[in-house]
């Protein structure tokens, strides 16, 4: 491949010509001894991107270890499956199941909870799109009062992997076991953190419930459930002091402090 010849072009041309096709490394070698500073600080960026890619890269096959690791017990059809909603105190939790490709990748793609609002809707679109497979399902309101949260957040885990279009043989959980499982499973202390699939699970967990909780506001008008998505903030608590309690409160949380 021709070596571009950067000492004929301006400082922007360069820019340019970097936009188009990122540099090699003899390129960048010869870009980061060009004598002027403007040339060599486009080489200092592309040389720092090049490391953030490579370590996002490394991240990315470290949180696939589990799955490689059953695939080579011999397994084929991995889901990860992970819930959104068990700390809230109004709506149902939600779980995701999800079956990735091999050799699935996906820049990031992180546990939910360490991902920015906008960047989760970017990571589900991709996951939607890219997946092998994937479902939602819920535990209801009335299943976590009538039982406990964490029933229901089984519930919700057992109806997402039933749900699934490709029957995995497979199954990651973040920390859970879910009893009566068909086929092998695996619970991961902060899967969502450790596991690819996991943590695509709970992207989509988390983008479907919020989305969820923020049409509900306009049924429950007050409460503010776009903004805190039924979580426990001040804010919410103070809407059900002065509205009290409406259908999506969970009967069995602790809704106002001084309950007891």
């Amino acid at each position: 491949m021709k070596l571009r010849n950067f000492a004929k072009m301006t400082v922007e041309e360069i820019c340019c010509s970097l936009s188009e096709a990122a540099p090699s490394g003899d390129e960048l070698m010869r870009l980061s001894a060009d004598r002027r500073t403007g040339a060599r600080r486009l080489a200092e960026r592309h040389m720092a991107r090049s490391v953030r890619q490579r370590r996002e890269s490394e991240r990315l096959s470290a949180m696939l270890s589990y799955e490689r690791a059953a695939r080579e017990n011999g397994f084929v059809t991995i889901a990860g499956v992970d819930e959104a909603g068990r700390g809230p105190l109004a709506g149902p939790v939600v779980a995701a199941a999800v079956i990735l490709s091999e050799n699935f990748y996906l820049p990031g793609l992180n546990d939910s909870k360490k991902v920015r609002p906008a960047k989760r809707e970017e990571l589900y679109l991709s996951i939607t799109k890219a997946a092998r497979a994937w479902s939602v399902a819920v535990g209801e309101v009335a299943e976590i009062d009538n039982y406990n949260i964490l029933v229901a957040s089984k519930l919700a885990m057992g109806r997402a992997l039933a749900s699934l279009a490709v029957i995995p043989d497979f199954v990651l959980l973040d920390a859970l076991e879910l009893e009566g499982l068909p086929v092998p499973q695996l619970g991961i202390i902060r899967g969502d953190s450790l596991s690819l699939s996991v943590a695509a699970a709970s992207i989509i967990a988390k983008v479907t419930r919020d989305r969820w909780m923020c049409e509900t506001d306009k049924l429950f008008p007050g409460y503010g459930f776009a903004v805190h998505k039924g979580y426990p903030t001040a804010l919410h608590r103070r809407a059900i002091a002065k509205l009290g309690p409406c259908s999506l409160h969970r009967k069995s949380f602790l809704l106002l402090p001084e309950e007891k």
